[in-house]
């Protein structure tokens, strides 16, 4: 993987992630990656990451999505690697 390179991880976590702090963390941490995107709470009880950033760092992020690090219980993580949009300027949740 090539650290200048920029990468956009999509990802549906499900499980145990609402009401967790779940979306505070992932900022938290994607910021701390120097991460743009955005969590936010569904519907149906999973949250949407959507991170833009080098591809290193959004592959550490992908990785703490799933890891006992994370807050709540994760039981999967569904996530897509794609060209970034560049749309983000920084890390948010809603």
């Amino acid at each position: 993987m090539n650290e200048q390179q920029q990468t956009r991880l999509t990802a549906t976590v499900t499980g145990t992630v609402q009401g967790v702090g779940f979306r505070y963390y992932t900022r938290k941490r994607a910021l701390a990656l120097g991460l743009s995107g955005i969590a936010s709470n569904r519907a149906d009880g999973s949250v949407l990451i959507v991170a833009e950033g080098a591809d290193r760092a959004v592959h550490e992020l992908a990785s703490w999505l799933g890891s006992a690090a994370a807050p709540g219980r994760v039981n999967d993580v569904d996530g897509s690697y794609g060209a970034p949009t560049g749309e983000f300027t920084d890390f948010s949740t809603e």
